[in-house]
């Protein structure tokens, strides 16, 4: 029973590759996660504004929109590995200059923008043709294993991050500073992990760039309700369930604006993630994963509208809790439904909808809720947010019956790679 329940570690025995990447990025994530704490802690100290903070969102998914889509068809025509190596190199580079004017005192919003949008924009890059890795690395009866793996990565970086960055951010001689170099060193990790990887060129014949690349990426999602039902799930829970840019204002009001305590809020999403990715087992026994998904988003909403009612420290860190272990459950179900229903040629193109879906949503979703929390009040801007999320997963449900009625094929049944997990294009029962 317990082999069953907890997180299947073969990849990372088996795949001295994987395990490179994995730990890498591990690394190099939880020193990312200070960077991202300290850019929302510096904008709310100096306009104590959750507007202001949701401007953050605005400067990272200006970029990722603009440049997601196309980024993907790059990833279908070069070796993604050495793609890899220029957009880590470059992002370390940011995180230098972020540092570099933390150090000089500028206290400048605008230059916070313009590093977010830079980094964004290297980003939208950087995270799809990452994403290509695990499939390429991985045979099929891997796959759900590894992806659970890098969901429990995630979960990691959750914790030790945002605790991290709070400690470093409230001791005299540290604070955001430090953050943002501690940062760039760790980038050393991410180089580390890739530069060994062997070459991940795509299977198929690479792909021309261009507008006919994106838009063949684009029909193959729309003519499957099976994709289409993922993205539009995520979009439901970020966009309306995700009250980030409000956590300083209700920490603030409720607790005294303690950036420990303001760790504490993402560490608990954390901490339920990691006990969700840790006892992931079951995960992969899942046959009809669309259905699951929408599931745990309507959780993911319940959590946070309870959220943002609740009294006191330890219900509103347990909500966030339970809110963190939905949406680790939420990510491996999705990450699975792309992996398996897309076919290597577009899965750079696929992978990078997939980023700017769930970081386009994420940050349009900080500025709804920054926007309405300044309209009206966080609470209630959290409240809305958390019930519509819920009422979207049954609206995705009911107009989208293919996804609920997917089936993942099992994985032992595959015989080449991942793309035999699941027909390349969209079956009559998953179309729309």
């Amino acid at each position: 029973m317990k082999n069953r329940l907890v997180a299947d570690l073969g990849p990372l025995r088996e795949s001295p590759a994987f395990r490179r990447l994995w730990a890498g990025t591990t690394l190099s994530s939880v020193g990312s996660a200070l960077t991202g704490f300290a850019v929302i802690l510096q904008v709310y100290d100096l306009t104590h504004s959750p507007l202001a903070v949701g401007g953050v969102g605005v400067a990272q998914m200006v970029p990722t929109l603009l440049i997601g889509l196309a980024g993907g068809t790059i990833t279908d025509a070069i070796d993604r590995r050495k793609l890899v190596l220029v957009t880590s190199s470059c992002l370390a580079a940011v995180s230098a200059a972020f540092a570099a004017q933390a150090f000089a005192g500028l206290g400048l919003v605008w230059l916070l923008y313009a590093l977010v949008a830079v980094q964004s924009s290297l980003t939208a890059l950087d995270r799809p043709a990452r994403a290509t890795f695990v499939p390429g690395l991985l045979p099929a009866s891997q796959l759900p294993a590894g992806l659970a793996l890098n969901q429990l990565s995630f979960q990691i970086t959750l914790i030790a991050g945002p605790a991290l960055a709070g400690l470093i951010a409230a001791a005299p001689h540290l604070g955001l500073r430090a953050c943002y170099l501690i940062d760039t060193v760790s980038f050393a990790a991410a180089l580390y992990g890739v530069a060994r990887l062997p070459t991940m060129r795509p299977q198929g014949g690479a792909t021309r760039p261009g507008p006919r690349a994106v838009a063949e990426g684009v029909r193959f999602i729309r003519r499957s309700q099976v994709l289409a039902g993922a993205f539009l799930a995520d979009l439901n829970a970020t966009v309306f369930g995700l009250p980030v840019a409000l956590f300083p204002a209700i920490n603030a009001e409720r607790f005294g604006g303690s950036p420990v305590t303001l760790g504490l809020f993402i560490t608990a999403i954390g901490v339920g993630g990691l006990a969700s990715a840790a006892f992931s087992g079951p995960v992969k026994h899942v046959a009809r994963p669309g259905r699951a998904m929408l599931c745990t988003v309507a959780v993911w909403g319940a959590a946070f509208a309870g959220f943002a009612l609740s009294p006191g420290l330890w219900l509103t860190l347990s909500l966030l809790a339970v809110a963190g272990a939905a949406d680790a459950f939420t990510v491996v179900f999705r990450s699975t439904i792309v992996a398996t229903v897309t076919p290597d040629r577009l899965r750079g193109r696929v992978m990078a909808a997939d980023y700017v879906v769930g970081a386009g949503g994420a940050q349009l979703g900080n500025l709804e809720a920054g926007a309405l929390g300044t309209l009206t009040t966080p609470v209630i801007s959290a409240l809305a947010g958390g019930l519509v999320t819920i009422a979207g997963a049954v609206v995705i449900a009911l107009a989208l019956p293919g996804f609920t009625r997917y089936r993942r094929q099992p994985a032992e049944a595959a015989g080449d790679g991942v793309r035999a997990a699941a027909p390349a294009e969209p079956s009559p029962a998953s179309s729309g």
